[in-house]
């Protein structure tokens, strides 16, 4: 079996969409993840990233060499000032690509499950220019939900975002079964392989060190593919020989 990223993790290279939005700044798709921590590194360019979360809004200034991160249930949303670019540290590698985000839409899609996940869902098909106008109107989307949050939290305070939550969760709620299947899977199951070594070293068995592998990968086919903050380049471990 191919070997999981270190720690169950998944990272992609992202470039930050440059799209103008309704107020004025450039930058990516407000959304959260209901299971899972995320990491930024940045590698180039300048920007920011907003946050809301029980401790409020939060703006924080991105640029070469900062590293910032943060868990389930923050709303994020990444501005991009000038060739923003990051490499992203996903936890749990396979649940976030399963659907773990759900974005700022407006309350009364995300109250319609289905209108939630037409306005979430990008074509498969279509040129560049058709998929990036797709990408484009999703983002604006979330971006007014998003100002209307930060207005509902300004007026409502927490329970407003508590409001949010619950319609998210409900959002994936029926996918948490195949999560926990995949869940098992892959970061669980690497859990205890690290378990089953420690008993081994300390029991002075080295059996497994002489199972090492390397494992080699190729990145995705160009274009990059459309994510929810911008442009995303992934890799794929090669089969092994």
């Amino acid at each position: 079996m191919t070997p999981l990223f270190p720690g169950g993790t998944s990272i992609s290279d992202l470039a930050v969409y440059d799209w103008e939005c309704a107020d004025g700044v450039h930058g990516g798709t407000p959304h959260l993840h209901t299971v899972s921590t995320e990491a930024y590194v940045v590698t180039a360019g300048r920007g920011e990233v907003h946050t809301l979360s029980a401790a409020g809004f939060a703006r924080d200034r991105l640029e070469a060499g900062t590293v910032l991160w943060f868990s389930p249930g923050t709303i994020h949303r990444l501005v991009n000032e000038e060739d923003l670019r990051l490499v992203v540290i996903m936890q749990n590698a396979g649940l976030p690509e399963a659907g773990d985000a759900v974005l700022t839409f407006p309350t009364d899609v995300l109250r319609d499950r289905d209108a939630y996940l037409a306005a979430a869902t990008l074509p498969a098909q279509g040129s560049e220019d058709e998929r990036a106008a797709a990408a484009r109107a999703r983002r604006d989307l979330a971006i007014t939900g998003f100002r209307q949050l930060l207005e509902a939290v300004e007026e409502r305070g927490e329970q407003a975002l508590a409001d949010f939550h619950r319609l998210a969760a409900a959002i994936v709620r029926p996918r948490a079964a195949s999560w926990k299947e995949l869940w098992d899977k892959t970061v669980a199951a690497e859990t205890e392989r690290t378990r089953e070594q420690l008993v081994a070293i300390a029991s002075g068995d080295p059996a497994h060190l002489g199972q090492a592998t390397v494992v080699r990968t190729t990145s995705g086919p160009e274009p990059r593919a459309f994510g929810m903050c911008g442009r995303l380049r992934t890799w794929t471990p090669l089969p092994s020989s």
